[in-house]
């Protein structure tokens, strides 16, 4: 079984890894010129760990991260350092931070060599699961040689918030900005957290803090702005519009080089997709559910979905391979997508809603507002926190 994966992101390449070991002949696709994750840091919840063990990467996983959240106080604080709230230690307590890069590492170690390929910009997909691709030094440039097209039995679109594959499964949904822009980055060196990590909240301005199994501290501050808002030093302006924070947050802006730091305007889309696929193009990851940072979900919905396909594409890769089952094979393919969009569209487009919802709470610009948001948060029992944690994060691959 031929399957083209568009998009060599978190999603993608653990798409191709499980799909691949499945047996499939996987090429993934990817417009770049190298994969590069970039410098920041994801949160990988209990749901993420599940998925990860499903496609058989849960040592590899192991490896580079450990068990933070367990001995660090969470929860929302004030911009003095006041705590509002604080997350029960066995609602996170299966948290791990891991440096986007080294996940990276992780999933490119566990293909075959020449899986991925770069330099090749997908620039439709069809149902039939034809794609046509244009290759070159700077694929997305004009001056590429002449488009090539490939047919497989099924492409995966994990192409991300602006995916091309998207407009095969439904045209006209893109993405829409949150109000909020998030500069990421990650410290050079170890930083002294004194045992807490969590958010801090302000009026429009949010602070995230989270430790690396190293000691370096992936942090995250959101700001309310314009979607294109321009700043001439990125770094300045984010340390400018947290100073007189608690510590150590200065100090966190201060040992991040600059070209470590990213601002990205927060989007999700627009309006969730009555499908996740048609014919034999499906949607993964951002392409299909993009959502706001708020839940720190982005990425483990993608694992969810990497797992999600692999489980239930590996029977029928299976009969693929023996001739005489094919065609039997070739037509199971339509129950099995059938069967990835009940299990993924409902969950995933819940969870995004919720994270939108959570992000206009935190990015509220108003002091008499926000003063009444932080004592609704400090009067919520803790075990009501705990309980929504947890619903976000029960998550098992399916039996097939």
């Amino acid at each position: 079984m031929r399957i083209a994966i568009v998009g060599a992101g978190i999603g993608g390449l653990s798409a191709a890894v499980g799909l691949q070991r499945a047996g499939a002949n996987v090429t993934v696709f990817e417009k770049a010129a190298e994969v590069r994750a970039g410098g920041s840091g994801l949160s990988v919840f209990a749901n993420g760990l599940r998925a990860l063990e499903a496609l058989g990467l849960g040592p590899q996983f192991a490896a580079i991260t450990d068990k933070q959240a367990e001995s660090f106080a969470a929860g929302q604080r004030r911009p003095d350092g006041r705590w509002i709230a604080r997350l029960p230690t066995d609602s996170v307590g299966e948290l791990r931070i891991v440096d986007r890069a080294d996940l990276h590492r992780v999933l490119l170690d566990a293909l075959d060599e020449a899986t991925v390929r770069t330099n090749a910009l997908v620039t439709s997909a069809s149902i039939d699961g034809t794609v046509t691709i244009r290759s070159g030094r700077d694929a997305e440039s004009e001056e590429s040689p002449p488009d090539s097209s490939e047919r497989f039995d099924l492409v995966i679109g994990a192409d991300g918030l602006n995916s091309q594959v998207r407009e095969t499964v439904t045209s006209g949904i893109g993405p829409r900005y949150s109000g909020y822009s998030c500069w990421r980055g990650i410290t050079e060196r170890p930083v002294d957290l004194g045992g807490a990590a969590g958010e801090t909240v302000g009026r429009g301005l949010r602070f995230g803090i989270a430790p690396l199994n190293d000691g370096r501290v992936y942090w995250f501050a959101v700001a309310n702005m314009p979607q294109h808002a321009s700043f001439a030093d990125e770094k300045a302006t984010a340390r400018d519009l947290f100073s007189g924070w608690h510590a150590p947050i200065a100090e966190l802006i201060a040992t991040t080089p600059n070209d470590r730091i990213r601002r990205t305007p927060i989007s999700d889309l627009a309006t969730p997709l009555a499908t996740y696929y048609r014919g034999r193009v499906v949607l993964l990851g951002d392409a299909a559910h993009a959502m706001t940072p708020n839940l720190g979900q982005g990425g483990g919905q993608a694992l969810e979905d990497a797992a999600t396909l692999t489980a239930l594409l590996t029977p029928v890769i299976t009969k693929s391979g023996d001739n005489a089952e094919a065609t039997e094979a070739g037509s199971a393919v339509d129950d099995r997508l059938r069967s990835y969009d009940r299990l993924r569209r409902k969950r995933s487009q819940s969870i995004a809603a919720k994270s939108r919802a959570l992000g206009a709470v935190f990015q509220i610009q108003s002091p008499l507002v926000a003063g009444l948001r932080d004592a609704i948060f400090t009067a919520v029992p803790s075990r009501l926190t705990a309980a929504q944690a947890a619903s976000v994060q029960k998550w098992e691959p399916p039996s097939t």
